[in-house]
């Protein structure tokens, strides 16, 4: 890299901030593919691989805000009709979502906490990527992505664990400001 392209590249961590408002355009699948292969660079002990990354598009987006709704109420019994509707709505705030989640595998040097950091880190760079590409993001947990109830709706098993749902799309608000 230049001189030039390394100040590019650290500016873009220097800058890097959170979106949460998202419109289309969304990344192609070709802008997709490139930026994975860039998330899966992140260091993984042992070649494992731990991270899994699920694409939501279209209407694909409502199946899984009503399947959220459908898990929280089985934790949450007592949410209002207005709580529901914003848990059916939540996956609809950008064009693209993204479920991240860990595929645990029992390995005698690298402790499911380790796979759990890579993972973290292949979301993170998935998100540099795609900003470095010009679309934002906002990587979001919350109650649903702790629920066994979403857990078991999303047919997740005992090995994997949610780390995070990433929203995709072209920022619809200015950047906040990074606090020097």
């Amino acid at each position: 890299m230049t001189s030039k392209e390394n100040t590019a590249f650290l500016s873009t961590l220097q800058q890097r901030v959170s979106h949460p408002r998202l419109e289309l355009p969304g990344p192609s699948s070709d802008q997709m593919a490139n930026c994975y292969q860039a998330a899966f660079r992140a260091p993984d002990h042992a070649w494992l691989r731990p991270w899994r990354f699920v694409e939501c598009q279209g209407a694909q987006r409502l199946a899984m805000g009503h399947l959220i709704a459908e898990a929280m109420q089985v934790d949450q019994p007592d949410l209002t009709p207005a709580q529901v509707d914003k848990l059916v709505n939540g996956p609809q705030r950008a064009p693209l979502l993204i479920i991240c989640y860990a595929h645990l595998t029992e390995h005698p040097k690298v402790p499911a906490s380790e796979q759990l950091l890579a993972t973290g880190c292949a979301l993170y760079s998935l998100s540099l990527a795609l900003g470095a590409l010009g679309f934002g993001s906002v990587w979001r947990t919350g109650a649903s992505c702790y629920s066994r109830a979403v857990h078991s709706k999303l047919g997740l098993t005992e090995q994997d664990q949610l780390v995070g749902f990433l929203y995709v799309g072209t920022a619809s608000a200015p950047d906040k400001t990074v606090p020097e």
